[in-house]
């Protein structure tokens, strides 16, 4: 496929990357209606890019079964109103079937995590994506990026080979080593999404980046609306006025190694009444001296 044929997912890759959560019913099952509800906030709220099975959704927390259910509830709510890039991963074959399942559903593309194993060679890493593109040459290809030993000529091998390999999420919290990884991989030829969210956006924007991702939109979509306008204008201070309002809320998240990043965002929701608040292990709640914070700083948004 020419890179012509990938320009609307490219398009949607330069854009808020939404994370919806995976809300949990009191029974620990997957709440669909409550998962539907929120997907329809974040649409109506201007998101038209979703990534199911991502991060905040827990990914790894899910079952087999529970990632397909969450896929097709997402393409099933979204409609023509977003385009889906679904999260993948574990071992190549189960990555490889997730793929093919959301392309049968409709998805545009996949969300390829880093992979999870304790000896990651840099060869292997382009083998292991290769592996995954190429069962799917009709879906856009984007790997999520949290090794900071990974090179861009690393990523150009693997496009070479693989052309629907189109965007990358970024998620080395180094701007300095991100934009020379994006030009040492093509400034121009993949689309750069800031895979560590709002915090380092006006940052990594700066050195290329066209989009970010957000597990904050579930909570408050305006915000992340206003920090992508700012952006996109080049207009520094003002997305630096959305980084000061949501500092404290996402430092509360990167806390102790990032261990409350859902649980942050889903005390947030369930303050305004919007999902549980329940994570799966190894996740875990918040304490109750830390959810009146989270319950403020939610509040302020909605006014």
């Amino acid at each position: 496929m020419s890179g012509v044929a990938f320009e609307t997912q490219r398009a949607a890759l330069a854009d808020v990357v939404a994370i919806p959560v995976t809300p949990f019913a009191e029974d620990g099952s997957v709440e669909r209606d409550t998962y539907r509800a929120l997907l329809r906030r974040l649409l109506d709220g201007g998101i038209t890019t979703l990534t199911p099975n991502g991060n905040t959704g827990e990914f790894y927390a899910l079952t087999p079964e529970e990632r397909r259910l969450v896929t097709e509830l997402t393409v099933d709510e979204a409609g023509d109103r977003a385009a889906i890039l679904a999260g993948v991963g574990h071992d190549v074959p189960t990555a490889v079937a997730s793929a093919r399942h959301a392309r049968r559903l409709g998805a545009q593309m996949v969300m390829v995590h880093q992979p999870v194993h304790p000896y990651v060679s840099q060869a292997g890493w382009v083998d292991y994506h290769r592996a995954i593109a190429e069962a799917v040459p009709e879906l856009g290809v984007v790997p999520y990026i949290r090794d900071a030993q990974l090179t861009g000529a690393r990523l150009a091998e693997l496009a070479d080979h693989c052309p629907n390999v189109i965007g990358v999420k970024y998620a080395v919290p180094d701007a300095a080593r991100f934009a020379a990884f994006a030009r040492d991989a093509g400034l121009e030829r993949f689309v750069w999404v800031a895979g560590l969210a709002e915090p380092y956006a006006p940052s990594y924007f700066s050195a290329g980046a066209t989009g970010f991702t957000s597990g904050l939109v579930n909570v408050a979509p305006a915000v992340s609306r206003n920090m992508i306008e700012a952006l996109r204008s080049g207009d520094y201070p003002a997305a630096m006025k959305v980084w000061e309002q949501i500092r404290r809320f996402e430092e509360l998240r990167a806390d102790s190694g990032s261990a409350n990043n859902v649980t942050v965002v889903k005390e947030a929701l369930a303050s305004l009444g919007l999902c549980r608040r329940e994570v799966r292990p190894p996740s875990r709640t918040l304490r109750e001296d830390q959810r009146a914070e989270v319950a403020a700083i939610a509040a302020g948004w909605s006014i």
